[in-house]
């Protein structure tokens, strides 16, 4: 997938959650339900996210300058933190709803209506969430990730109120309106403390998970015949955006060709493997050998 598919993807979900938006809107008018009004509210942070994605990510296709010569990936990780903050706001605005509904229950609700329009918007909303989370996780994009998860998270609160909200007639207890609405304001909490704590962990250069860099140590083991080892790794993952650097140890004979062509097939093969990566392997003589780190394999 292209930076320009990307950047597709960031409107067509704005276009998504403005008719969610839409939807929800006719929802909460149709029947009345505070928990109705509550997802409409926190869909408008949808919208905005959408459109904090869109900038992020044309902040990130941007190539590298003199001033950010590592490039722009890191804009993702910025929109993504932005999100959840707003989507923190958002909870805490829902949980003043949830506490007046709860002060004044409504007696005059007609929810059937409203749950069928509310149902259509988490049909629309689950559908998007798989895309842009596939989307995301394979282009290792932090913006349309967090927008995936936040779209999905709104998939389970619609799908908690249609079952919630279904009760009230039943059970003629109104205040399970209120009850809704706070049980939104803690899924939205929890869905923007997860984006906030994911994404500062990237701008904080946090180290790939265990799996990736034991795929970079395979790589190096095999393809850095002709080396003694490697030591000092260090990675970060920064967007769609690999760093990767250690010492390659070998033997005091080798010539600067001989140590360069090892290194040109290591980068080959750590970039087929991993992806896009800025790699940086620093030649040092056997008399630096450590004796631990990464042993190649003969």
């Amino acid at each position: 997938m292209t930076r320009t598919s990307k950047t597709t993807l960031a409107w067509l979900s704005l276009l998504v959650s403005i008719v969610a938006l839409g939807l929800k809107y006719l929802a909460w008018k149709a029947s009345g339900s505070q928990a109705l009004f509550s997802d409409a509210i926190e869909t408008i942070i949808n919208v905005v996210a959408a459109l904090g994605a869109l900038w992020a990510l044309n902040v990130a296709s941007r190539p590298a300058d003199e001033n950010h010569t590592y490039g722009h990936d890191k804009a993702e990780y910025l929109s993504a933190v932005v999100e959840g903050v707003l989507v923190t706001l958002t909870a805490l605005a829902i949980f003043v709803v949830a506490w007046r509904a709860w002060q004044h229950p409504s007696h005059d609700l007609a929810p059937w209506k409203g749950l069928a329009i509310n149902f259509a918007a988490g049909l629309l909303n689950l559908a998007w969430a798989i895309v842009l989370t596939r989307a995301g996780r394979a282009q290792r994009s932090p913006a349309l990730i967090a927008s995936g998860k936040h779209v999905l998270s709104d998939v389970w609160t619609t799908a908690g109120l249609v079952a919630g909200i279904a009760l009230i007639p039943l059970t003629g207890y109104a205040q399970i309106d209120a009850i809704l609405s706070a049980l939104i304001a803690l899924n939205v909490l929890r869905a923007g403390f997860e984006m906030m704590q994911r994404s500062i962990s990237g701008l904080m250069d946090e180290a790939p998970d265990s799996e990736t860099l034991q795929q970079i140590r395979s790589v190096i083991a095999m393809e850095a015949e002709g080396a003694i080892e490697a030591h000092d790794l260090r990675a970060r993952t920064v967007g769609a955006t690999s760093f990767i650097e250690f010492h390659l140890v070998v033997p005091g004979a080798m010539t600067v060709e001989a140590a360069h062509e090892i290194c040109d097939r290591i980068e080959t093969s750590l970039r087929a493997r991993i992806g896009r990566s800025l790699i940086h392997i620093h030649v040092e003589p056997e008399e630096k050998a450590k004796h631990h780190g990464i042993l190649v394999l003969s």
